[in-house]
C-alpha cells in the first residue's frame, strides 16, 4: 500500500470513528521507540557494513573501467578503425556492467532496500506485540502511530503511550511517559556514478560525443531510504 493510500485509509478510519470518540485511544512514536531498541541499532550497523562492501566493489569496477579507457586513449593513434570500434565496445560494455551492478545493489527495491526490510522486521514485530499488550492492558480501542503518514496537528500528551510500549519492551523509564526530542535520521547513501572520460572524440554511456559511433542512451538509477530518528 502506498503512502497516499495509507493516509487516505487513516483519514477514512478517523471519519468513521468520529461518532465514537467516547472510545479510549492513544498514540505512539514508533521511530522514537525503534531508536531505543538494540536490535534496530545492530541492524543499522549491519546495513552500514554491507553498504561499505558494495561501495568498495563498485569503486573497484570503476577503476577497471577507467584503466580500460586510459589504455584506449594511449593507444588510439596506432589503432585501426576496426580496432578502435572493438575497444570502444569493450568500454561501453564495462560501463553498462558497472551501472547495472550499482542499480542492483542500491536501486529501487535493490539489495540494500531488501536487506533493510529484512533486518528491521524483528524490531518492528516486537513493537507490534508490545503495542498489542499495552492496548489490552490499558483497555485502548485505538492506537495511532504519530510517526506514520497521518499528521497529528495536536493531541493531548496524556494520550501518548510511547513510554508504555517501551516499558513493555523492557526499555522504558518508570518516571516519565513522554518521548524525548528527535533529531535527523541517518541513512546509508549509495555511491555516485563515475565520470569515465573527458575525451571529446569518444562516445560512451556518459554522453561524450564520438562521430565514429552512434550516441548511447544512459541508464538511470534510483535509490530509496529508510527512516529512523534518534532521541
Amino acid at each position: 500500500m502506498t503512502h497516499v493510500a495509507r493516509s487516505v485509509l487513516a483519514l477514512l478510519l478517523l471519519v468513521a470513528c468520529a461518532p465514537a470518540w467516547g472510545q479510549k485511544f492513544g498514540y505512539i512514536d514508533t521511530e522514537y521507540i525503534m531508536s531505543k531498541m538494540p536490535e534496530y541499532a545492530q541492524a543499522q550497523v549491519e546495513l552500514a557494513k554491507l553498504t561499505d562492501t558494495w561501495q568498495k566493489e563498485i569503486e573497484a569496477q570503476k577503476k577497471d573501467l577507467d584503466k580500460l579507457y586510459r589504455t584506449y586513449q594511449a593507444e588510439e593513434v596506432v589503432l585501426t578503425e576496426e580496432m578502435k570500434k572493438k575497444r570502444q565496445d569493450e568500454i561501453l560494455k564495462k560501463e553498462q556492467e558497472v551501472k547495472a551492478y550499482e542499480t542492483k545493489q542500491f536501486g529501487y527495491e535493490g539489495q540494500l532496500f531488501k536487506k533493510r526490510v529484512e533486518l528491521n522486521k524483528p524490531a518492528q514485530d516486537k513493537i507490534f506485540d508490545a503495542v498489542e499488550k499495552v492496548a489490552k492492558a490499558r483497555k485502548l480501542d485505538m492506537i495511532i502511530d504519530r510517526a506514520g503518514d497521518l499528521t497529528l496537528i495536536y493531541v493531548n500528551p496524556t494520550h501518548d503511550y510511547t513510554e508504555f510500549v517501551l516499558e513493555a519492551l523492557g526499555l522504558g523509564s518508570p518516571t516519565r511517559n513522554q518521548p524525548g526530542p528527535k533529531g535527523p535520521v541517518k541513512t546509508v547513501k549509495p555511491p555516485k556514478t563515475p565520470t569515465t572520460s573527458t575525451d571529446p572524440n569518444f562516445e560512451s554511456d556518459s554522453g561524450t560525443p564520438d562521430p565514429a559511433i552512434p550516441a548511447k542512451t544512459q541508464s538511470t538509477r534510483a535509490s530509496k531510504t529508510s527512516a529512523g530518528r534518534k532521541p
